[in-house]
């Protein structure tokens, strides 16, 4: 089943562009209300969970950290696409590699941990991608690839997260080192949270629709704890 969701949270975001074409107001709200969920289920559950499965402290905090890093890399080749936000300009004349690489990398990543978490970390998934595929669907539209490309691309896009709850739930590396994948995880799902509240603001003012976007969001995961 999880597999099935988290396939059809990008067809689900893909096909509100091409039928309702949502306005930048609902997808920053969304934007706000994953952002706020996926950094709340992150803290809430993911975190708590890694530390009861170890005594090594420390160690969990280094691949924390590194998961900072390697998402911050991921974003200087996928330009922000993983919080909502491609700044990139593209004439159709050359396909995006490195877009698509660090897109396909994150996604496989978001797989890994799903196993050996409960449904709150898919659904936050779930929830995180379905704005992401209307802002990566909306940029490939705008550019001159043929819709043979566009599927292609948002197809692989869709299969990288189940397969990396399959490889997570079956390759002995993954389960051998689940913590410290766990833990690297954590440290891409606190980057990419952050950033998506932080850039949901416009000239750091309050706004009161994406206040309680954020609100609903962490009430969420609160009140299934």
């Amino acid at each position: 089943m999880s597999y099935i969701l988290l396939i059809a949270s990008v067809l689900i975001g893909s096909l509100l562009v091409y039928t309702i074409k949502p306005q930048k107001i609902f997808v920053r709200l969304l934007l706000a209300f994953s952002g706020a969920y996926l950094l709340s289920v992150t803290i809430l559950h993911l975190l708590p969970e890694v530390y009861q499965e170890t005594t090594e402290y420390k160690t969990i905090g280094v691949f924390i950290l590194m998961g900072i890093i390697i998402q911050s890399v991921l974003e200087s080749f996928s330009k922000g696409a993983e919080h909502g936000h491609i700044h990139i300009h593209s004439d159709g004349k050359e396909f995006p590699t490195l877009l698509f690489v660090s897109l396909c990398i994150h996604a496989f990543s978001e797989g890994l941990p799903i196993h050996n978490s409960d449904d709150n970390l898919l659904w936050a998934i779930i929830v995180h991608k379905i704005p992401i595929a209307i802002v990566l669907t909306t940029f490939l539209i705008h550019t001159k690839y043929s819709k043979k490309i566009i599927f292609v691309f948002l197809s692989l896009f869709a299969l990288m997260s189940p397969l990396g709850v399959l490889l997570g739930d079956k390759v002995l590396f993954f389960s051998t080192y689940s913590s410290e994948i766990t833990a690297l995880i954590i440290g891409v799902f606190l980057h990419i949270s952050t950033i998506i509240l932080f850039e949901s603001t416009e000239n750091h003012k309050f706004n009161l629709q994406k206040f309680i976007a954020i609100l609903f969001g962490i009430l969420l995961t609160v009140v299934t704890l």
